[in-house]
């Protein structure tokens, strides 16, 4: 387990090894999400959802039209 003080400024430094998991370099985000239960979720910002565009390809023949898929409007 790893573990950081947090200073009176607000600040601390994220322990070397756990940047070395998240691949975070200067200029990383950090995304902070508090849990009903109190417990501190840290996720490192890596990717941009524009990393994403491409990631999924349509199954051959199963190509459905906007219109199918928005039948209320």
């Amino acid at each position: 387990m790893s573990e950081s003080t947090l200073t009176a400024k607000g600040q601390t430094t994220v322990p070397a090894e756990i940047r070395a998991l998240v691949d975070a370099k200067p200029g990383t985000r950090l995304v902070w999400s508090v849990m009903p239960d109190g417990t501190i979720v840290v996720r490192a910002k890596t990717k941009s959802i524009l990393d994403m565009a491409g990631m999924l390809k349509a199954p051959k023949g199963k190509r459905v039209a906007v219109e199918d898929m928005n039948p209320w409007r």
